[in-house]
């Protein structure tokens, strides 16, 4: 039979006297990500190689690091990396609502936004002073002279020519009037028309032979005063360049390097000389309020100014950009709007950058869920990435919801390694539904939640623990609580040869234990602190627990912890409850009869049972047929049920138990109902490995302890699940006082023996088992309910 597990397999224990020092006041403070080599190789690759697609999805459970290796690993790499360009946006003097965008060395996009404002602030000085000098006003004179003399001499001549003809020209609103002279005065027109017709008609003739004269005059005229204007405007032109000529040179001989600065200084050029106007002062215009006469006569001057939306000026290498809140805006920028007198205005100054914009030429980390739930952000930043452009434009807009006309501006060029935070099922489930997925993020960086428990990685946490407190000014461990917070490790992680990777736990435990150390007035975070701490997170979470407890002690759930009955096992189960998950006791029962049934699931026949709860129940079945039906058929009708269960369960951890159950009220041998079981089972009558046995266990312990230790109680756990015990200090020393036990067990036989006490036995060669062990009387009262069952003839009805 099989004995109870060694003591000292209840618990792996780190030996304070492992570490080489007192605290961690002593220990060199955490340079690298431990437990994580696999993503780490991943991430190094990923982020490294150059080409299109190959962007990061670093696949975790929350908690294990994920992001802090990320970035870490990102700060790193960046360092080694030259700086991004910087990116601009100018007006652009063809068409308004495409401003261009231009980029720049790193550093110099402010300094060009200031050259910039520099430049326009000495224009806007230099051509008042120009246009008011005395130079300027001698040519301009000097010009205008010479072409008004032109004027009145022609003037003069058709006045003559006008007198000639016996005629006096006037001015009127609707043009030149040519009055007949008679009799050495003007004759108004009523009079001419009382004239005989011969004179009429000879005025007429003359009349118009004058107005084909004047008309020529007049062009001559205009032509004059347009040449007049052309002279000005040419002159203003040329004090105008020569005014600000040495500026433009002096500034495109400094942006020389830049392609595209020198055409569009060529274009600020133009467009200054062609709207003097507006620098030589615009009157105050009628009917505005004085305090928005500044805001009308600096509007003119918005177009020349510089809008940096990527300045990379402080930076020390390639840019990492954490977007926490990645909204379509955020991630891909947006134009700002003002109002304007009542109406909504925009211009290539109010463009906002997105991290996109930031993280071009460098890296961008983004949290999956978080993306996947701002509206347009996915698509968006797919089709940043397959066009290898940012393109800036409203979500509406990209929906085709508004049409009102705004500006578009010019997209930008993307180079960017996109590192995404999430889950293994959101990577999944993207990989298998969406078919872009796939080509833009072909690296996969898994992060681990356990890692090995061996010295060099137990070091390794406690350097984790020296930085955190470093990093957060908290009381040093002593090496006692150093080995506690290594041995809770193995506890997270429910093997006693590996260490959780859930560091924020972890960290979260050595917090609190700082306040407790503070509390006591402790220089140092000791062992019971960290014990207190544990305790304390249990506490506050295991009201429920609690409840069910004191249920069973007051009788309410029937569970027996003493005795022994036919048909009826202790059955073990997790009950999670998200941040606390703690092991409840089940009382499983059989009833079994003579028919055709097999075995009824009854929690599955009520919609209760699950799937894998179902397989359980029917591999049960094939081990009886595998066991017992060589030379009979089954004819059985048996019921399985958890008592008391008013909600789903699922999970084949139960099926050893349901299996012992039956095997009881087969054999009609009792089951000591001090011992609780749990461990699946296949159709060979091998016992698996299940998951949650410490939290199963503490829950038997409890409610054992709750009514009253006999020295007799105890569970059963599948052997191979023995590595995975790191039951809490109060049941090894109640285990060392005989108070609890735990039996490995690898075969239902095995098991089976414990729980009755009787021999399973063993097939013979004519294949019957050794009389009175468990499977003999198993294997009896099968054949006798197969031949009642052939000899037996319904009754006819009546």
């Amino acid at each position: 039979m099989i004995q109870p597990l060694d003591i000292g397999e209840y618990r792996s224990i780190y030996r304070p006297d492992n570490l080489e020092c007192a605290s961690t006041g002593e220990m060199r403070p955490l340079e690298e990500i431990i437990g994580q080599e696999r993503a780490l190789r991943a991430l190094r690759f990923g982020l490294e190689i150059r080409e299109r697609g190959f962007n990061v999805y670093a696949a975790g459970a929350q908690g294990t690091g994920r992001m802090s290796a990320v970035r870490s690993f990102l700060d790193q790499l960046a360092k080694a990396k030259s700086r991004a360009n910087d990116w601009v946006y100018v007006h652009n003097f063809e068409n308004q609502y495409e401003p261009n965008a231009i980029s720049l060395p790193a550093g110099r996009g402010t300094e060009f936004r200031d050259d910039m404002k520099r430049f326009i602030e000495e224009v806007r000085q230099a051509l008042p002073r120009a246009f008011q000098s005395e130079a300027y006003t001698e040519r301009r004179d000097k010009t205008l002279q010479s072409l008004q003399d032109r004027r009145t001499d022609l003037i003069a001549r058709i006045n003559q020519r006008a007198q000639e003809a016996g005629f006096v020209i006037q001015m009127s609103p609707i043009g030149l009037l040519t009055i007949p002279v008679i009799d050495g005065r003007p004759t108004p027109e009523e009079e001419v028309i009382t004239l005989p017709e011969d004179v009429r008609a000879e005025i007429q003739r003359r009349r118009d032979a004058l107005n084909t004269e004047l008309r020529n005059t007049l062009r001559q005229v205009q032509d004059l005063e347009r040449q007049g204007m052309e002279a000005v405007k040419g002159l203003n032109h040329d004090i105008a360049l020569y005014a600000i000529g040495n500026l433009v040179a002096e500034l495109k001989e400094k942006y020389a390097d830049v392609p595209e600065i020198p055409e569009y200084i060529d274009a600020v050029q133009n467009d200054i000389l062609e709207n003097l106007q507006t620098f030589l002062g615009m009157p105050e215009q009628p009917g505005i309020p004085p305090q928005f006469q500044a805001f009308i006569r600096e509007l003119p001057f918005r177009k020349y100014e510089v809008n940096v939306v990527v300045d990379n000026a402080e930076a020390k290498g390639a840019p990492v950009i954490v977007e926490e809140n990645p909204t379509f805006q955020n991630l891909l920028g947006k134009i700002e709007r003002e109002v304007q007198f009542g109406i909504f205005t925009t211009d290539f100054t109010m463009i906002r950058p997105g991290s996109l914009h930031k993280a071009n030429g460098g890296y961008l980390v983004l949290n999956v869920e978080d993306l996947l739930r701002a509206p347009f952000s996915w698509d968006g930043l797919k089709t940043a990435l397959k066009t290898g452009k940012i393109v800036i434009e409203e979500p509406g807009e990209r929906m085709g919801f508004i049409t009102a006309k705004t500006i578009k501006p010019e997209a930008i060029p993307l180079d960017i390694k996109v590192a995404l935070i999430g889950t293994p099922m959101l990577y999944h489930l993207l990989y298998q539904l969406d078919p872009d997925f796939k080509e833009l993020f072909k690296v996969k960086a898994d992060f681990d939640t356990v890692m090995d428990r061996n010295d060099e990685n137990a070091r390794k946490y406690a350097d984790f623990m020296c930085n955190l407190v470093r990093e957060e000014n908290l009381r040093h461990l002593d090496r006692e609580a150093i080995a506690r917070v290594i041995e809770h490790g193995s506890r997270l992680a429910a093997d006693k040869k590996k260490l959780s990777t859930h560091f924020a736990a972890i960290a979260d435990l050595i917090r609190e234990a700082n306040f407790y150390a503070a509390s006591d007035g402790s220089d140092l975070i000791q062992k019971q602190h960290i014990m207190k701490a544990i305790e304390e997170k249990v506490y506050r979470s295991n009201l429920i627990q609690k409840k069910i407890e004191e249920a069973i002690e007051r009788e309410i759930f029937l569970i027996d912890t003493e005795g022994e009955k036919v048909g009826q096992v202790n059955g073990l189960s997790v009950i999670g409850l998200g941040d606390f998950a703690f092991g409840r006791p089940s009382k499983v029962t059989a009833s079994v009869g003579v028919g055709r049934e097999g075995i009824v699931d009854i929690e599955r026949e009520a919609a209760l049972g699950g799937p894998i709860h179902t397989k359980g129940v029917l591999i049960i079945n094939g081990y009886l047929n595998n066991k017992y039906a060589h030379d009979k058929p089954l004819s059985l009708s048996a019921r399985l049920v958890f008592e008391q269960s008013y909600e789903g369960i699922e999970g084949d951890s139960a099926s050893s138990t349901e299996l012992y159950a039956l095997l009881s009220a087969l054999s009609g041998l009792p089951i000591k109902q001090y011992l609780a079981v749990t461990g699946s089972v296949n159709q060979k009558g091998e016992v698996q490995a299940i998951g949650g046995v410490n939290e199963k266990l503490e829950g038997f312990y409890e409610v054992c302890k709750a009514k009253g230790l006999n020295g007799n109680q105890g569970v059963l756990i599948p052997a191979s699940n023995v590595q995975n015990l790191m039951l809490k200090e109060e049941i090894v020393e109640a285990a060392k006082a005989g108070k609890f036990r735990i039996y490995p067990v690898r075969t239902i036989d095995e098991g089976i023996e414990i729980l009755t006490g009787v021999p399973a036995g063993t097939r013979r060669e004519d294949g019957t088992y050794e009389e009175g062990t468990v499977n003999y009387l198993v294997d009896r009262r099968l054949r006798e309910m197969a031949e009642t069952m052939r000899g037996f003839q319904p009754m006819p009805a009546k």
